[in-house]
């Protein structure tokens, strides 16, 4: 995020911060975004286009934006990425077939010059699940240790019981805060 952006949120005094929620196809995104707002989880559908939801959380608004991640929808994610201050990223911890493609796009995600200085949080979900890869070998198979370029955490988490959600989200907004409203 560029330096007047910053600036005009400062000036303005908005305590707003722009999520964008990507993922793989059936990673969980949807499934945590309703959680997350409180929203029944029992009939969710593949996101074929995008969803918004506005959340207050402390004291800032939450503008949190979920993008499908079908492959035929996943060239259409840079249309989204403007003025965005967090990515979370979200994989499936039980897909282990897809994680080479995961690590990729996230890696093209964060070579992106309009992402560039946004926080990044990896929600490694479904760890309700039976044979769901740990915090350790999400952070190895996606070479998380490797990112230089982008503030960064990940948390394990189940979008169905809403483990860690928050404690996720907590993380974003503080780290963001800490950019941005640091100033005032």
């Amino acid at each position: 995020m560029g330096l007047l952006t910053i600036l005009k949120k400062i000036r303005t005094k908005e305590k707003e911060i722009r999520i964008l929620m990507l993922g793989l196809d059936n990673a969980g995104k949807t499934t945590i975004l309703k959680r997350i707002n409180g929203e029944p989880i029992d009939t969710i559908s593949p996101t074929l286009g995008f969803n918004i939801k506005t959340l207050q959380h402390d004291m800032y608004k939450l503008n949190i934006w979920d993008v499908g991640g079908q492959k035929s929808i996943r060239s259409y994610w840079r249309n989204y990425f403007e003025q965005t201050d967090a990515l979370v990223w979200v994989v499936d911890s039980a897909d282990r077939l897809r994680l080479r493609d995961c690590k990729e796009e996230l890696a093209q995600l964060l070579q992106e010059e309009r992402l560039a200085g946004a926080t990044l949080l990896v929600f490694a979900n479904k760890q309700d699940l039976a044979g769901a890869l740990s915090e350790q070998e999400i952070r190895e198979a996606l070479e998380l240790s490797n990112i230089k370029s982008h503030h960064w955490a990940i948390q394990t988490c189940s979008a169905v019981t809403g483990e860690n959600l928050l404690k996720g989200m907590d993380w974003v907004v503080n780290d963001v805060a800490s950019r941005i409203y640091m100033l005032e």
